[in-house]
């Protein structure tokens, strides 16, 4: 009897954070690059294609131009991101399945990103495109391994805590890139051109970001590569995944080498749909909130930079609290929760827009209470985009989790590329302007909430975690 109850007291399970925050070093890099791509890129395809064409003086119609490439990003995201993940499910190397897709992608990434500010400053167009297609289509290849390894090795129950810290190493990346671009401004170098034009500016204050991030790219990946051994590691935490996958939330087990059970698929098409409204609601604001503050505010866009350092803050508690939250009371409640949390703050929102007359169009002034509704929109979607990739991979087994994250980023990729030109169209009715953007958010993110409702194949469970120190473990 004795033998009997120590056999079935089996310790909890624990989260290695050290680990944890090692793979993250991977969206550390991803992010760090997206967020000095993103920032600069559109700039410089403006000016070259004002030059390009110099017959165009619509600034809309520029703009145009500029939105067809950068969205060409996305649609090349949204199919090369499964074809990735698919093909390194089945990759069997010396030094894992994954590392192979990310130390390719990252370096050659590397190396092309820097040339993308030394094409734009010899005014060659065709050159800007072509880095900027190779390094789309390189980190594409790294970007989906490099997040499979975190559901790779960590035990279903702990993948929210998990993926809390990727979530907070990525932010990190992407708040060095804004601080980089703070020192480096790119209108100082647009602004040098009293006699020569844009390109007789100082090429380094355009090409010293990109270089920062090739570096710090190249560096994450290889700690990365050093300290995580994923042949080895997986064979040691083998025992750990297994009894994760008995742990798991899900009432119809998910069985190897077998289709999902009908319950498991719908389940999974619920949360892609849920997805792909909440990316549309959160990437349309995202999108248009500068213009939005610029030009129907009429205020200083420094105004809307404060307001994202505020969300971002909202963002990292939620990072920090969703995968505990998820370990009390499930998955599916936090992250119904966090959109639910948000959906009240657009209806705010809303609301305030279009009764508080001091805040009306064109007055000058930022409203107090979107920095309110900021930090509560940074918090409860980080509590739904903690736990919603979490919910997605563990309908698979360990041998489909590359293809099952390509199939999250898929949706979210589709709404990314759908949103600007949604809500691009709808801007160009007459009756129609900026102010329609809170309305916009709340139907996309009502349409999310409603559908996720549908999902019924959890149930709700509570985590044993081991705490404090005991939650770190070994050195692997």
């Amino acid at each position: 009897m004795e033998n009997n109850v120590t056999q079935n007291q089996e310790p909890a399970l624990k989260l290695n954070i050290k680990r944890t925050a090692i793979i993250g070093f991977a969206f550390f890099g991803i992010l760090l690059l997206r967020q000095v791509y993103d920032s600069w890129c559109p700039t410089f395809l403006t000016e070259l294609f004002k030059g390009a064409f110099p017959n165009i003086t619509n600034e809309e119609e520029v703009q145009y131009l500029v939105g067809i490439i950068m969205a060409l990003d996305n649609l090349a995201a949204l199919i090369l991101l499964p074809i990735f993940g698919a093909l390194s499910d089945k990759t069997k190397s010396p030094i894992g399945k994954r590392m192979p897709y990310i130390l390719v992608g990252t370096f050659v990434c590397a190396v092309a990103f820097p040339f993308i500010p030394v094409f734009f400053h010899y005014n060659n167009i065709a050159g800007v495109i072509a880095m900027m297609a190779i390094v789309v289509i390189f980190m594409m290849m790294y970007r989906n391994p490099a997040v499979s390894l975190m559901p790779d090795m960590t035990p279903t129950p702990l993948r929210s805590k998990a993926n809390g810290i990727i979530n907070i190493m990525g932010y990190i990346g992407g708040a060095f890139a804004t601080v980089v671009g703070i020192v480096f401004v790119l209108s100082d170098y647009l602004d040098i051109n009293g006699e020569g034009g844009w390109a007789a500016g100082n090429i380094w204050v355009i090409e010293i970001p990109f270089l920062l991030a090739s570096v710090l790219m190249v560096a994450s990946c290889l700690v990365l590569f050093f300290k995580i051994k994923e042949n080895k590691i997986e064979a040691e935490i083998a025992p750990e995944m297994k009894r994760g996958e008995e742990l798991s939330e899900l009432k119809e087990k998910v069985v190897d080498d077998k289709p999902l059970t009908r319950g498991n698929k719908i389940m999974l098409i619920l949360i892609l749909v849920a997805e792909f409204f909440w990316f549309m609601s959160d990437n349309g604001i995202a999108t248009f909130m500068g213009n939005y503050t610029i030009y129907y505010f009429e205020a200083s866009s420094s105004s809307n930079m404060i307001n994202t350092i505020v969300g971002g803050v909202g963002s990292v508690i939620g990072f920090a609290l969703g995968g505990l939250i998820a370990g009390k009371i499930g998955r599916k409640w936090t992250l119904v929760g966090g959109l639910g949390l948000t959906l009240v703050s657009y209806i705010i929102w809303a609301i305030l827009s279009f009764t508080l007359l001091e805040f009306s169009k064109g007055s000058g002034q930022f409203p107090i209470f979107l920095y309110i509704i900021w930090f509560v929109k940074g918090f409860g979607m980080s509590l739904v985009h903690v736990n919603s990739y979490p919910m997605v991979v563990e309908l698979c087994n360990s041998k489909k989790i590359g293809r099952f994250t390509g199939y999250y980023y898929a949706a979210s990729m589709a709404a990314q590329t759908i949103t600007p030109v949604a809500l691009g169209s709808i801007l160009l009715v007459p009756s129609f302007d900026f102010g329609i953007l809170p309305i916009y958010a709340l139907v996309c993110l009502g349409i999310s909430f409603v559908v996720f409702l549908f999902v019924k194949n959890v149930k709700s469970t509570k985590t044993e975690f081991k705490k404090g120190l005991e939650s770190i473990g070994s050195d692997d």
